[in-house]
């Protein structure tokens, strides 16, 4: 980097620094615990020719405190994908079942804010199209914060709500669905060729909050990528080339998740004797009613706390998937 050539070709030193800032998040913990230990072993080797209770008790909780850094450090191990440090969209889309389904569209949104909350991590609301009566029929997040993607890759698929309805006067129990999808933020000059001629764009007045200023203008667009079909909105700016512009993010970032897709059922044609690491469409059921349950389907972990789940506490699941889907690499890795 300190070449007097490095900036001459600037897409490759934006790799080079990219690659530099992943390898100082792992150095400088590593080196933070090992100064730390250093200096702990030191106090301990003084405290015990002292003879000095008190200072060495205060060495064995430090280093129970030491612990558990070096096992969050070791789970950090499984967050090593190539896309997992980088910003999330977060994309939400109820089922079949009008309200019933978009109310629980709108209880997944908060749920997942929540949870970004709880890491720190800042999400902007790009997209929201309101449910007609209740809910919402789509909405987008924008998550930026570290290893946002890592984490919230596990959850990817359907989740299942049981549920008395409030939507029922004869207050029966119903199922409801909504689909999670993630991606990974992708940069401007990585390889996904995206054509003008491949675009329809279509601007709309927003909808739901945001004044009479959004609601009387087509500041809303939506892009439409005709070979793949995929489609994205965003209608959280009042301008109109502001919302083009995420939604070719966000464009972006799906079309690169689809192109490696294929490249992954490619690889799975090519390599059928390989265990594949996948697991159901229907990822996690929520029970509400007759008894509280969260189940996560891939892993077996469980909560009877369905508040705490829905005010964003997912560590457990997010961490169990991750765990569970790491082991599941390794089993694949040839001999």
């Amino acid at each position: 980097m300190a070449a007097a050539d490095f900036w001459e070709t600037p897409q490759a030193a934006r790799g080079v620094l990219a690659e530099a800032k992943q390898h100082k998040l792992w150095l400088e913990p590593v080196q933070r615990l090992q100064t730390r230990l250093a200096e702990l072993q030191e106090l301990e080797a003084l405290a015990r020719g002292e003879n000095d209770a008190a200072t060495l008790e205060d060495v064995r909780a430090e280093l129970e405190s030491l612990s558990g850094e070096l096992e969050a450090l070791e789970f950090r191990l499984m967050l090593g994908g190539e896309d997992d440090a980088k910003p999330a969209f977060l994309s939400i889309h109820p089922g079949a079942g009008g309200l019933e389904s978009q109310d629980w569209a709108e209880m997944l949104l908060r749920m997942y804010t929540r949870f970004c909350e709880r890491h720190g991590w800042e999400s902007e609301l790009v997209d929201l199209q309101a449910g007609e009566g209740a809910g919402i029929k789509d909405a987008t997040l924008e998550v930026r914060g570290e290893y946002a993607y890592g984490y919230l890759k596990a959850e990817n698929g359907v989740h299942r709500l049981v549920r008395i309805s409030p939507f029922d006067a004869n207050q029966r129990r119903h199922t409801s669905f909504a689909s999670v999808y993630v991606y990974p933020e992708v940069e401007e000059d990585a390889e996904v060729e995206i054509r003008d001629a491949d675009l329809r764009l279509d601007t709309f007045r927003a909808s739901g909050a945001g004044g009479q200023h959004v609601n009387k203008t087509n500041s809303a667009v939506r892009i439409t990528h005709l070979p793949t079909k995929i489609v994205v909105s965003c209608q959280s700016e009042r301008s109109q080339h502001r919302n083009r512009e995420t939604a070719m993010k966000i464009l972006r970032a799906r079309l690169y998740q689809h192109y490696q897709a294929l490249e992954a059922e490619k690889r799975a044609e090519r390599e059928p004797e390989k265990k594949q690491i996948e697991f159901g469409h229907q990822i996690r059921s929520y029970v509400f009613q007759p008894y509280t349950l969260v189940k996560d389907h891939r892993t077996g972990i469980d909560t009877s706390n369905v508040q705490a789940v829905m005010d964003g506490d997912l560590d457990a699941f997010v961490e169990g998937y991750l765990k569970t889907a790491s082991e599941a690499r390794k089993d694949v890795r040839p001999s």
